[in-house]
């Protein structure tokens, strides 16, 4: 089991120096994530400012989700392709069966080195111009940081989680980026990226409520930001917990069947 945590702690660090080399796109990521920023805080500014109690927010707290979304954005796997989509494409997988690892795992290990990179490179910096020039509301206590922080370690891994299990697809499609662009839409959504879930109509919501993806997004900036604190927050963080089962067991059992339906052709 001790060496099996080494393998996957080497992963992870790989991961990180594997992103560590994309400076220039993690800098021109940082770049639309603070455009993108300023519209939106401008677009949600202004109806905070329009409607008091807009959704319980107001300028600080409506200032905290709008800049923490964006910079958890490249922390977050809507928009990756997992190297596990072109291993099934090229039958390449059948040397990760063979392999002493568990395949989820290790691609997941790998993902998180990477997300723990961006967040150094585009979230703080996001945040921090988001708390000079907007004006922030955050926690004035240890507790929601230290919460939170598990949170966003959940919601990182959840999105990989997700998307993973939308790839092993491949294993009975020939193409799986119509389903990966649709798992991309409805997550981002569903997750609160457009706005956030309280702003939602209640059948909206319940909707969005019913799938992980506000596990991915809203639940650890609410947690994060001190919006949610106390028993509220600890019960967000089980929810996350419950679709990380969910997730790992779903993944467990599509690779399992993918691997009974494998047949490496040619090779």
């Amino acid at each position: 089991m001790r060496s099996d945590v080494g393998v996957y702690w080497q992963l992870v660090k790989a991961g990180f120096r594997r992103q560590s080399h994309y400076r220039l796109a993690m800098l021109a990521g940082l770049f639309t994530n603070l455009i993108f920023g300023f519209v939106r805080a401008a677009v949600l500014g202004a109806a905070v400012h329009a409607n008091n109690g807009f959704g319980g927010y107001d300028r600080g707290t409506i200032g905290a989700y709008i800049w923490l979304s964006q910079g958890l954005l490249g922390a977050i796997a809507f928009w990756i392709v997992p190297d596990i989509v072109e291993r099934i494409h090229t039958g390449d997988v059948v040397i990760d069966f063979l392999r002493p690892i568990d395949i989820q795992f290790a691609h997941l290990a790998e993902y998180l080195g990477r997300a723990a990179c961006t967040l150094l490179a585009r979230a703080l910096p996001s945040i921090l111009v988001g708390v000079v020039t907007f004006g922030l509301a955050f926690p004035t206590t240890a507790g929601p940081y230290v919460l939170g922080s598990f949170s966003l370690l959940l919601a990182m891994t959840l999105s990989f989680l997700s998307m993973f299990a939308v790839s092993l697809a491949g294993f009975w499609l020939i193409e799986t980026r119509g389903l990966r662009a649709l798992h991309m839409i409805l997550g981002t959504f569903l997750a609160g990226l457009f706005a956030p879930l309280h702003l939602f109509p209640d059948w909206l919501r319940a909707i969005a409520y019913a799938t992980p993806f506000p596990s991915m997004l809203q639940w650890p900036i609410d947690v994060l930001s001190g919006r949610t604190t106390g028993f509220a927050a600890l019960e967000l963080v089980v929810v996350q917990c419950f679709w990380l089962v969910i997730l790992v067991g779903a993944g467990q059992l599509l690779l399992r069947a993918g691997r009974r339906k494998l047949e490496v052709q040619g090779g």
